[in-house]
């Protein structure tokens, strides 16, 4: 099978085509009562709408379950917890639809450009079946379907149009919320999001849905209205959230939130050594909740392993056993962490192998194009021509600057240049970084201690009075108007090390030293502006973190450096 794109040669894949497989009935379900399969089915969910109807249909027949998964940015190991309760389904004997929802990843503000949604479907069909290998599902009994294969039909066409004459904007803009990515002037796209999910079930024909917990909205939006079109009202399953390694939601867009499931053994012990894992802190901790979500229901136990001074290795069977002794301090966060690692590299390892060959690491490439080495036209311009710009512009995608939220913990004055702060700066990292800045004529030090700022922490570290500085402090400034010079602000609860990115480069990854003599900064730095409304810009496009906006306080049409 050959897919030829305008960002690539023709790619050739073995074995890649989106089609039903005939289901093999699963041995272990047939032994099971009604009763286990509703517990299968619905452990470790954190709710279900519908729990008396699907108790009904178990009584009748095996359920049609199906999970959809929109194209955009690269799957994560967060994705092992819902192909963990896949496996649960199968074992309970459910008919499971995986659906590759390609229109929903346009729909989504163009998080994947069209040309780009074949290639992107490959992709996670590709790395998809890698993880169900992984952990022993077998894929012959399962269905992989793509969303544009029935969601251009002429019947699906009409009951959208049928759909949102009935539809309120309120309605669909509140189900979309979590969901679908919010920006200040949001397109009309995000408004038909969700009910194209909601008709999905009726166009699969199924009797469930699953999904996480932050799809509740379009879930109650299809209970609403699915029965105004005569369509029946489904069942729906929620998985919980699982945090990232930062302590908030695991983000594709996120690169130090994550774990890819092509990241390799470094580049894995590098991003859990820095994960949130605080001494007896069971909250908002991502790596206790990948050992409840994933390594419990796909192994049944949890071997820590560790120095026989420190107690020794320990294989525990109940999850609440580990939350018990690592609340109580009884297991160290860098014992957990290096127990986590071992059993990850083992889901990790087939994945890597799989993706070695040529072919697959060539669809990797061109489903995911680096965006420095894309044209000026920034997200979905193509290569070779029609994307505007070219020349040098080229290399300067604004996800090359690594500009994190850092939090300051000390603050005081050069001890040889009256001019200059010396500030210890938290971005996230082991230890914090030291950062000289020029803000005593602008900010008092009693208003800079435990401030949020915004760090670009990838220039060149600069000697400035004999003290090296290991980053850079953002701020906005008017020209012309020297006294006239304020920080920039992250979102409310933004922690240390989040980061920033500009709309349309989620993905992109910065470099691991900006080279001076390039001038990507400099050049950079020309198009960042903030606008009348206080919010930082690069070519009108808005600098955010996961929690929204980079804003300052009153510094309307200023430039940032």
């Amino acid at each position: 099978m050959q897919h030829t794109d305008s960002l690539s040669e023709p790619v050739t894949l073995p074995h890649v085509s989106l089609q039903e497989v005939p289901r093999v009935p699963c041995p272990m379900a047939d032994q099971l009562s009604p009763d286990e399969k509703f517990h299968l089915i619905t452990r470790n969910l954190q709710e279900v709408l519908g729990e008396d109807k699907l108790k009904q249909i178990l009584q009748e027949k095996e359920p049609r379950v199906y999970w959809g998964t929109a194209t955009t940015g690269k799957p994560h190991v967060a994705y092992f917890v819902p192909m963990s309760k896949i496996a649960d389904f199968l074992k309970a004997g459910c008919e499971v639809t995986i659906l590759f929802a390609d229109l929903h990843a346009y729909l989504d503000n163009m998080k994947a450009p069209w040309e780009l949604l074949e290639l992107r479907v490959k992709y996670y069909e590709q790395v998809i079946k890698a993880m169900l290998e992984s952990i022993g599902v077998p894929l012959d009994k399962l269905k992989f379907i793509k969303g544009t294969d029935f969601q251009l039909s002429r019947e699906y066409t009409l009951d959208v149009y049928r759909l949102s004459s009935m539809m309120t904007e309120h309605d669909a803009k509140k189900a979309g919320a979590e969901v679908v990515k919010q920006v200040e002037h949001p397109l009309l796209s995000g408004l038909l999001y969700p009910g194209l999910q909601a008709l999905d079930e009726e166009y699969l024909k199924v009797d469930a849905q699953f999904g996480g917990v932050d799809q509740r909205k379009i879930f109650t939006l299809a209970e609403k209205y699915l029965p105004t079109l005569g369509y029946a009202k489904r069942v729906h399953l929620m998985n919980p959230m699982v945090p990232g390694l930062t302590g908030a939601k695991m983000s594709s867009s996120e690169e130090e939130s994550k774990i890819d499931l092509l990241d390799s053994k470094e580049d894995v012990k590098k991003k859990l050594k820095k994960a949130f894992c605080e001494p007896g802190n069971i909250q908002n901790n991502g790596v206790l909740s990948f050992v409840k979500y994933v390594l419990f229901p796909l192994r049944g136990e949890f071997s820590i392993k560790r120095d026989p001074k420190w107690g020794g290795d320990k294989v525990y069977t109940v999850f609440e056993e580990v939350e018990k002794d690592f609340a109580e301090e009884s297991i160290h966060p860098g014992d957990l962490k290096a127990s986590v690692e071992t059993a990850l590299n083992l889901l990790l390892e087939p994945i890597r192998k799989k993706f070695e060959t040529p072919e697959l690491r060539k669809l990797t490439n061109t489903a995911y194009p680096d965006p420095s080495k894309m044209k000026a036209g920034g997200k979905g311009a193509k290569a070779g021509g029609g994307g505007g710009g070219g020349g040098e512009n080229d290399e300067l995608a604004p996800s090359r600057l690594d500009i994190r939220v850092g939090k300051i913990i000390s603050v005081e004055k050069h001890p040889d240049a009256d001019s200059l702060y010396l500030e210890k700066i938290d971005v996230g990292e082991p230890e914090p970084r030291t950062v000289v800045s020029g803000l005593v004529a602008y900010v008092s030090q009693e208003d800079l201690q435990d401030r949020t700022v915004l760090l670009l922490c990838n220039l060149k570290p600069q000697k400035m009075r004999g003290i090296e500085s290991q980053a850079m402090l953002l701020c906005a400034s008017i020209d012309g108007d020297p006294r006239r010079v304020e920080p920039l602000d992250a979102p409310e609860g933004s922690s240390p090390g989040d980061r920033v990115f500009v709309e349309g480069y989620e993905t992109g990854k910065p470099d691991e030293k900006l080279n001076p003599k390039k001038k990507v900064w400099e050049k950079l730095q020309v198009d960042l502006k903030v606008s009348d409304e206080c919010v930082a810009q690069w070519k009108d496009k808005q600098l955010m973190t996961k929690l929204g906006q980079i804003t300052c306080k009153t510094l309307k049409g200023g430039n940032i450096s």
